[in-house]
């Protein structure tokens, strides 16, 4: 498998990846382990909260992200990690039985002044369920090691 490194994230459309089906089972998890509000936990709760239904924390929908770029292409490319997520936005609830697709965008990438055999590729994520509605943004740079350490 190739080795994806800066000079492969060119501004653009990076690529899209999926779907990642969520059930109602894995939200529940999810929650009562690091979100159990009762709007994650509790359906009858849930419909009464203004989600009006069972919904997945927004914190489980960043995991969620971070898995499709993890498989998407993150697992292959030269990564040295990420110095923070610059915006994340929860737009609608991840509703049980969600089909996800992940769309990134590269939105900037520009070679380190500090560290000139690396580059730092800033991606916008958005989730989608089926129906196309956006249920999140992430917006966040990597650090990404460059083709031949940078040698012009």
């Amino acid at each position: 498998m190739t080795t994806l490194t800066f000079e492969d994230f060119p501004p653009g459309r990076f690529g899209t990846f999926g779907p990642r089906r969520v059930t109602r089972d894995e939200i529940i998890a999810f929650a009562s382990e690091f979100d159990p509000q009762p709007m994650h936990l509790d359906e009858e709760a849930a419909k009464r909260s203004m989600l009006n239904g069972l919904s997945g924390s927004g914190w489980h929908l960043c995991s969620l992200m971070m898995r499709m770029l993890f498989d998407g292409f993150i697992g292959r490319t030269a990564s040295l990690g990420s110095p923070g997520v610059n915006e994340m936005r929860w737009l609608a609830p991840l509703r049980p039985d969600d089909e996800l697709t992940l769309e990134v965008d590269v939105t900037e990438a520009r070679v380190s002044n500090s560290r000139p055999e690396t580059g730092i590729v800033t991606f916008k994520g958005t989730v989608r369920n089926a129906s196309g509605q956006a249920l999140g943004e992430m917006v966040s740079p990597i650090i990404v090691r460059r083709r031949d350490g940078g040698a012009a």
